[in-house]
């Protein structure tokens, strides 16, 4: 996977494999950061009792678990795996999934450019994450709507072999549009308050609005529909919830959209 910072964020949920068990825990390479280890405490392999972590767990198991601590100091990173959901976790592999494809696209991308897969990613990688929220999400655009991407791409070089592939491998999606929600709140009990104003922009519409998680207090907010005016009318309902509810808590937010 390419592009990831040096460490993963508090809270992130992450894909790993776990290379160790003991009894008091569990060792874990993460996929996504080059195989920096990660540990998961007994405590937090499952709700309950855990008498026997192999019922659990097992080496060579791919997992998808949260990050609890990070401490670049000492090196160390703390996992959960019972602090997820079975919809996060489906969720998470999917997208995993997603980005595995991406990069199998960007091969073919850079067949085309006669370069490398990792030049390629390079060249233009940390600008269509930046836009459009991954690599595989930058080739749905590009195959749903190709002029858009070519007009935000700014007839780039590489744009043409991009939209190539696009266009013979990616089915084109629902139309999907993008915003940046900023939502803060310096109470004690603000963390709180900030998961109910996204979990609220969720509700507005689950099967069709996530919040993807870009950097405190940064988020991005993504709404697929059949249609763009439904999905702006979505859009702008789910943002509407999330700041009414950041607000009615004494926090503070924003929307812009990219």
């Amino acid at each position: 996977m390419p592009l990831r910072s040096e460490n993963p964020e508090e809270g992130e949920l992450i894909i790993g494999t776990v290379t160790s068990i003991r009894n008091f825990g569990a060792f874990v390479t993460l996929d996504e950061y080059g195989g920096r280890e990660a540990f998961i405490h007994l405590s937090e392999v499952a709700t309950g009792w855990v008498k026997y972590i192999r019922d659990h767990i097992r080496e060579g198991q791919k997992i998808v678990a949260r990050v609890l601590r990070v401490d670049p100091s000492k090196n160390q990173i703390d996992l959960s795996l019972k602090r997820i959901n079975d919809h996060q976790r489906r969720e998470k592999v999917q997208g995993w999934k997603n980005e595995q494809r991406a990069m199998r696209l960007v091969e073919q991308v850079a067949t085309a450019l006669k370069t490398t897969a990792d030049a390629a990613v390079e060249q233009f990688g940390p600008t269509l994450i930046e836009r459009y929220g991954s690599l595989f999400q930058a080739f749905e655009v590009a195959s749903a709507d190709p002029a858009r991407f070519q007009k935000e791409s700014e007839k780039a070089p590489w744009v043409a072999a991009f939209l190539q592939v696009a266009r013979d491998n990616i089915e084109p999606p629902h139309v999907t549009i993008l915003g940046i929600l900023e939502v803060r709140d310096p109470a004690p009990d603000g963390l709180d308050h900030v998961r109910a104003a996204l979990m609220a922009a969720e509700k507005v519409d689950p099967e069709s609005v996530e919040v993807q998680y870009i950097g405190a207090p940064k988020y991005r907010i993504r709404v697929a529909a059949s249609q763009f005016k439904q999905a702006e009318e979505t859009l702008k309902r789910a943002t509407d919830a999330a700041l009414k509810s950041i607000k009615s808590s004494g926090g503070e937010g924003t929307f812009t959209r990219p």
